[in-house]
Parts: C-alpha cells; sequence; structure tokens
C-alpha cells in the first residue's frame, strides 16, 4: 500500500498543528462536552452511500485530540458523480490504487474501539458506515452514533444555517478544507468537545 493514502498521527498537545483548523485561544478552556469519543466523517464517490472515497477520524479521550488517521478509499461503486467529484475534489486518478474500505477499517478499529462516534448529520455517515459493512460482507458491531448538527440546532437556535463550518465557527473552530474527511473530522470533534 503506498504511503500517500494513509496519514496516522498521534497528537502531542493540543496546540499541536492540525489538517484545516485554526485553534482560537480565549475558547480552549470553556470546553464542556464530550470527553471520550471518535469523530468520523466520510466523503462519498456517487450517491450509493457504500461509495465511500476518503475517511477522516479523530480520537478524542479526556477532552484531548490523542490520534487522528486519514485515507482515500477505493469506492465501491467505483464511480465518481461530477457532483461529488466538485464538492470535495477527489476523482477516479486519486483512488484508483487506494485500499478497499475492508483494509482501511481493519486500521481504524482499533483505534474507536469502545468510544462512541460522532458526526456532523450522522445519519449520512453512519449510512455510509452500515452500507460499506454490507457490501464487503461484515458483521456490524452496532456502533453508537451522536449527532453534532442535531444538537446544535438546540444549542445556537440563532445561527442562519447549520452547516459544519458555520457551527465550528461559533464553537471557537476554523474550518478552511470543508469535505476534506480529516478537517471534518476536526471540526466534528471540536463541535462535540463544546456541545454535546
Amino acid at each position: 500500500m503506498s504511503g500517500h493514502f494513509l496519514v496516522h498521527r498521534r497528537y502531542k498537545t493540543l496546540n499541536s498543528p492540525r489538517i484545516g483548523f485554526l485553534l482560537i485561544p480565549e475558547l480552549i478552556n470553556k470546553r464542556t462536552g464530550m470527553k471520550d469519543f471518535a469523530a468520523i466523517d466520510f466523503e462519498t464517490a456517487n450517491n450509493h452511500q457504500s461509495s465511500v472515497c476518503s475517511v477522516g477520524v479523530v480520537v478524542v479521550r479526556n477532552g484531548e485530540f490523542v490520534d487522528s488517521f486519514y485515507s482515500l478509499i477505493q469506492p465501491e461503486p467505483n464511480y465518481y458523480t461530477y457532483w461529488c467529484s466538485r464538492v470535495h475534489g477527489l476523482c477516479c486518478q486519486d483512488t484508483d490504487e487506494a485500499p478497499v474500505f475492508s483494509e482501511v477499517w481493519r486500521q481504524i478499529e482499533p483505534l474507536i474501539e469502545g468510544l462512541p462516534l460522532v458526526a456532523h448529520n450522522s445519519p449520512f455517515d453512519e449510512g455510509c458506515l452500515k452500507a460499506a459493512f454490507r457490501v464487503y460482507r461484515m458483521d456490524y458491531p452496532d456502533y453508537e452514533f451522536f449527532d453534532t448538527l442535531r444538537v446544535a440546532r438546540r444549542t445556537f437556535p440563532y445561527l442562519d444555517n447549520y452547516q459544519l463550518q458555520t457551527v465550528a465557527a461559533e464553537c471557537g473552530y476554523w474550518l478552511d478544507r470543508h469535505h476534506h474527511a480529516l478537517a471534518d473530522a476536526e471540526a466534528c470533534a471540536w463541535i462535540a468537545r463544546e456541545i454535546l
């Protein structure tokens, strides 16, 4: 497997550099949300939920970002629609040599063991996960999901919209690479620490 498909790193401190966001220091000490969880984000190649083409995972323990994982994935079915590529910028050339979902999930599974999963609009990400498990005939372990979108609507009723970047900004996180799976997972993790 080529190294350019995977990013896996452990965070040393809260202030370590991360993909896609900027910490706003005056908000760091106001955290009140979940302490132990894994934030997850999928991007898809087409309208099939099983067509995951990238995944980002951020592990939070005791309120700190401690681990992350990113990988491109060869989608199933393996084709891209114009609209999906336009959203995340990925295409067949990016994932033709990427590992399939089952290979990637074997690396993710030990990272998230025992943790609830968090996503922004969790029905989408949970649906992708279940669909990919079905396609690869894997036993689905009934992961517990929490939805930052649903909670954000109750917590911030005054926002104009509840897109990930809008809610993240309200929580003190600047998302500048929206629809990059790891950047989105990090934004979701930040939100979850604040409001879940």
